[in-house]
């Protein structure tokens, strides 16, 4: 566990020792605000969190890939991840090091909108427990989307190619639940498929928990989500650490 310990104080290290985590958390904090206020949030007269739970699945799709792109692509490209796995840990320490430390960095932009259940607390009752799963959802999609993320960053050295098949992947497991998306797939294929693009669908598990209702076989959904694509990538760097 020290090695794990080691790779993740580095690295949260690492991203408030540049601007861009700053710049990272105003973009990110700006439109957390932004766009629920944007979509009619005191039109709808409801003291909750609705708007902006419902804004997150669009916003982490672009900010996680931006975030997770980072992580091995820039090790691969300046040559350190070879000083790296040579280092007295294992691959799956550093791989869970370096993914520990982008969540928790990721927990603390979430952290950062307290203003938000503030105000809507201020406006009216709103239901704790409610805003306190919604805020559970948003964490456990931020860890798959940084899984998925990490996978990219470790295929290629180069960061825009990561981002761009990691927005690209995180988008299709959103969409795949959509009403829409599926009301058009099932006039062209059985109703079977239909079923499991709905349950393998990130969106179906996220709101189910946004809802206030914490299911096993939703949170399940999301642990097995970050466990695969984890081991994928420690896969990816096994095989680059015995060639």
């Amino acid at each position: 566990m020290s090695g794990f310990w080691a790779v993740f104080k580095r690295e949260l290290k690492g991203y408030f020792a540049t601007p861009v985590a700053y710049v990272f958390l105003v973009i990110f904090l700006f439109f957390a605000g932004y766009l629920p206020f944007r979509d009619g949030f005191f039109e709808i007269r409801q003291a909750d969190l609705r708007l902006f739970f419902d804004t997150l699945p669009l916003l982490f799709v672009f900010m996680v890939p931006s975030t997770a792109m980072r992580l091995w692509a820039e090790e691969r490209k300046s040559g350190s991840i070879e000083l790296l796995l040579t280092l007295p840990i294992t691959v799956p320490q550093a791989v869970w090091g370096k993914f520990a430390a982008a969540w928790a960095f990721l927990g603390i932009a979430l952290a950062l909108t307290f203003p938000l259940p503030l105000v809507v607390n201020y406006l009216g009752d709103p239901d704790w427990g409610q805003l306190m799963t919604g805020y559970l959802g948003a964490f456990l999609m931020a860890g798959g989307f940084l899984a998925i993320g990490s996978f990219f960053s470790a295929v290629t050295k180069n960061q825009v190619i990561s981002f761009i098949l990691s927005v690209s992947a995180c988008a299709v497991i959103v969409y795949a639940g959509n009403p829409s998306t599926l009301n058009y797939l099932s006039s062209t294929i059985s109703p079977a498929v239909v079923g499991v693009l709905e349950n393998i669908s990130l969106q179906t598990h996220y709101e189910a928990i946004m809802r206030g209702v914490i299911e096993l076989k939703d949170v399940a959904y999301f642990v097995i989500l970050i466990a695969v694509w984890v081991y994928a990538c420690t896969l990816i760097l096994e095989e680059r650490k015995a060639s």
